[in-house]
């Protein structure tokens, strides 16, 4: 068989599963609440310098446990239902209606904006004070990383931007909280599962406190005048497993489907190759 005739049939599997009902979006992991022990919890714990602790206070033990909000209308706070635009409000049902089918993340895309933090698996935040900057890692989302400037760097003037899943990120502590700006996204993916848009105008500011030692609250204001009539906020809580750690997921290997996918794939190339091995 030659490759231009492999390559269709991978082509023509690919489509056919993608179409078919088993295609029906992300597939979330099973990541169990960590058990707590009761309340109260100990205060926040905090750096040498005195700035708020954001990650583990034990050498490599303890992760944030992050929860899927597959709906962001479920963490609303600044309004009753999400401001869309017209365009924005079509497209966001028609994808609910498609059970999110289509959603970027279950093909292994990385999230966008928010929808790191609503992915559900561990995450860890590693502060590094003498480089001025913040480390995210996650071990979900195509198993990725993002870095937060606070070194009092701007943004990259829009036309100097290059637009991706993460976009570009500067902080700067506002007393216990730090407030994080990011620009500079690109399309390429949905703000969460449901199916809620965004375009290469949003501007994402996050907060990030943490409360005491078991819980950091999240909050994000999302401003996107491409696919939203007015500024929009969510927020939630996440909870701390003080036992946890991050662990090598890949999603290629780990999403159900895409085993499915490569499988039948495979499947078909070698039927079409046995005539010529016999």
């Amino acid at each position: 068989m030659t490759m231009t005739r492999i390559g269709r049939l991978v082509m023509a599997v690919t489509l056919a599963l993608l179409l078919s009902p088993f295609a029906t979006g992300a597939v979330a992991q099973v990541n169990p609440v960590p058990q707590l022990p009761p309340k109260p919890y100990p205060p926040a714990p905090r750096l040498a310098d005195g700035t708020p602790n954001l990650g583990a206070t034990e050498p490599n033990k303890g992760h944030w446990h992050l929860t899927q909000f597959q709906d962001y209308k479920a963490v609303l706070l600044s309004h009753k239902e999400i401001p869309y635009q017209p365009w924005a409000r079509q497209l966001a049902l028609e994808r609910r209606a498609d059970k999110s089918k289509w959603d970027p993340q279950g093909y292994c895309m990385p999230p966008s904006g928010p929808r790191l933090m609503t992915t559900p698996f561990p995450m860890e935040i590693i502060q590094v004070p003498e480089q001025k900057r913040v480390v995210m890692l996650y071990e979900g989302g195509g198993h990725i990383w993002r870095i937060i400037y606070l070194d009092g760097r701007p943004h990259p003037d829009r036309d100097a931007l290059n637009p991706s899943y993460k976009g570009h990120s500067v902080g700067r502590w506002e007393g216990d909280t730090l407030v994080v700006d990011v620009v500079g996204f690109n399309e390429g993916n949905w703000i969460d599962m449901a199916g809620d848009p965004h375009t290469d105008l949003l501007h994402l500011v996050e907060r990030f406190t943490r409360k005491d030692l078991y819980t950091l609250r999240y909050e994000a204001t999302i401003d996107d005048p491409g696919a939203y009539t007015e500024p929009w906020t969510i927020g939630f809580d996440i909870v701390w497993d003080p036992r946890g750690e991050i662990q090598e997921y890949i999603c290629q290997e780990n999403s159900t489907w895409m085993r499915r996918i490569m499988t039948e794939i495979q499947g078909m190339v070698d039927e079409q190759r046995a005539p010529r091995d016999r």
